[in-house]
């Protein structure tokens, strides 16, 4: 619970926000699929490099994929390195190796954003690709809104919404 914890909480309440807002508006349930496929992925292999904290990956895998995702936005790290937003992650890590911590932990997030970065983005693009990832329908049933299917209701002269009438002018 150091500084590194620090900008890593920033960071991701930042990215995970500026996805929510851009590649996510109006799909909350592909978002939380897309947090819960990272969940599972980090947790799998957190088994087999024994981490038992992976915020910091979960922070990387936000990053990651909205830095793919929006290549052209330049960016700059506290004033003092410009670079083009593909590159965030990697300043990232470097931040975080030069602040004494293992970057063993945001590669996997690195790895876990770049794997469904691929399988959303990617593979369905190229020649004979096709969608793997779909968000289940009890996500899309819990978190999107039902689409409106009612008619505005007339009112006894059968004209617009409301049903107050002022009366007519003379």
């Amino acid at each position: 619970m150091g500084l590194n914890f620090l900008f890593h909480f920033l960071f991701l309440y930042r990215y995970s926000r500026n996805l929510e807002e851009g590649s996510f508006r109006g799909r909350t349930a592909d978002f939380v699929f897309f947090f819960l496929f990272g969940m599972g992925i980090l947790t799998i292999t957190a088994f087999f490099v024994n981490i038992i904290f992976l915020g910091n990956a979960l922070n990387l895998m936000f990053a990651y994929l909205w830095a793919r995702r929006n290549p052209y936005i330049r960016m700059t790290f506290f004033g003092v390195i410009n670079f083009q937003a593909p590159y965030l992650p990697y300043v990232l890590t470097g931040f975080s190796l030069a602040l004494g911590s293992p970057i063993l932990v945001d590669v996997l997030g690195i790895i876990c954003g770049h794997l469904y970065y691929y399988l959303e983005d990617v593979f369905p693009n190229v020649e004979g690709g096709f969608k793997i990832l779909h968000t289940p329908q009890f996500l899309k049933t819990l978190f999107d809104p039902a689409p409106l299917t009612e008619e505005p209701r007339l009112n006894e002269q059968g004209e617009g919404p409301g049903g107050f009438d002022w009366g007519d002018e003379e």
